[in-house]
């Protein structure tokens, strides 16, 4: 299911259609049981009455209670009862014994089939509830980024992943500041509606101080704050815990060509200098939010070259730690090489594509990413 953003920025919630959705295609998954009732019928008439080969037909209503619904998996039901009947009938077995321990189990396990069709079909329903629920409240937290600022270009893209309602705790966002932008990005450890609480939090406290805090270093340390404050509301015993977020921070400034970044325990940024991919290793590392009171200061900033016509790629570690079958991960560095001197909107398309091709269209972790491009100056008028 894709949720289209304004301004091209991407939001997907899994990999691929769940085949237990309202409105999903059910010709494939009958089929399957229509095959089985089929071939069963083929073999037996073509068989002695000794085989027995007619308890077969009652695998068609387990089959359907496990993807159809309960309607469907009571037809089923009903369908193979009156087969066992008539071919019971036309072995001329109608009567004996084995003829009436067949229609017994048939019976039994049709009504088991339809309970547990039911049973699953309100767990689904509920299921669809709370990733409804889940992931309308992550849709609100994240929002749309703005297309540009000033001078510099942006576009963004989120994967959720697959693992039921277990959303996770990936953030971002980029404002206009008396300061230049200033772009936060992170990954709340943890997954479900406590790491959106988490998320929703940090989201609120960077928005206040990105226009607020003189320096960005002073930003990360207003998220230190509101962090460690969360942990001792939660739990005033506790000082300190695994309830930590990765993030990079970053100010644009308009005048300067450079880029300062906050490393708090993130995975570098990638700088993009037309076919060329730079991976930018933290100076001085940050600890992630949450463990700064371990150091007791704050974290330095890292000033960067980023000059009109460069890329600077932020993302979190679904989009470095995804892996295929053979357990290999996605190689995020190569494939943005291949696609960097496409346009910003592209680039992040194949980024998003390449990732689930690797990973076989199924995530184990939400993926976000952020993709600023500073845009060459406007030349003054003749």
């Amino acid at each position: 299911m894709r949720l289209p953003l304004r301004g091209g920025h991407r939001r997907d919630v899994g990999g691929a259609e769940d085949p237990a959705a309202p409105g999903a295609s059910t010709m494939p998954r009958v089929l399957f049981p229509l095959l089985i009732i089929a071939i069963t019928i083929v073999i037996d008439i073509a068989t002695p009455s000794t085989a027995q080969v007619a308890p077969l037909l009652v695998a068609a209503p387990v089959v359907a209670a496990a993807t159809l619904s309960v309607r469907t998996t009571a037809a089923f039901s009903a369908v193979v009862l009156g087969l066992t009947v008539a071919l019971n009938v036309y072995h001329d077995v109608w009567g004996q014994l084995s003829s009436d321990m067949t229609l017994a189990s048939a019976c039994a396990v049709g009504i088991a089939s339809i309970v547990g069709a039911a049973i699953r079909q309100q767990r689904e329903t509920e299921l669809r509830q709370v990733r409804s629920v889940a992931g309308a409240a992550q849709r609100a937290l994240l929002r749309p980024l703005p297309p540009r600022i000033d001078r510099l270009a942006l576009h963004s893209v989120y994967l959720a992943a697959e693992a039921e309602a277990q959303i996770g705790g990936d953030l971002y966002e980029a404002l206009p500041t008396p300061y230049g932008a200033r772009v936060l990005i992170g990954d709340v450890r943890g997954k479900g509606l406590p790491a959106v609480g988490v998320s929703a939090v940090l989201t609120g406290c960077f928005r206040e101080a990105a226009y607020r805090e003189p320096t960005i270093g002073e930003v990360a340390g207003r998220l230190e704050e509101t962090a460690l404050r969360e942990i001792a509301r939660d739990d005033p015993s506790e000082a300190y815990s695994e309830r930590f977020t990765t993030a990079l921070l970053v100010e644009i400034p308009p005048d300067e060509p450079v880029a300062r970044i906050v490393h708090l325990g993130h995975p570098e940024p990638l700088l993009i200098d037309g076919a060329t991919v730079t991976s930018h290793m933290p100076d001085r590392p940050g600890l992630p939010i949450g463990l700064g009171g371990l150091v007791g200061t704050l974290p330095v900033p890292q000033t960067i070259a980023f000059r009109p016509g460069e890329r600077l790629l932020l993302y979190t570690d679904g989009f470095i730690e995804a892996r295929n079958e053979n357990g290999v991960y996605f190689p995020l560095a190569a494939s943005v090489a291949r696609h960097a001197e496409g346009a910003l909107a592209d680039l992040v398309t194949a980024l998003r594509r390449d990732l689930l091709r690797h990973a076989g269209r199924q995530l184990a972790d939400d993926a976000a990413l952020v993709v600023i491009e500073r845009l060459p100056s406007t030349p003054p008028p003749l």
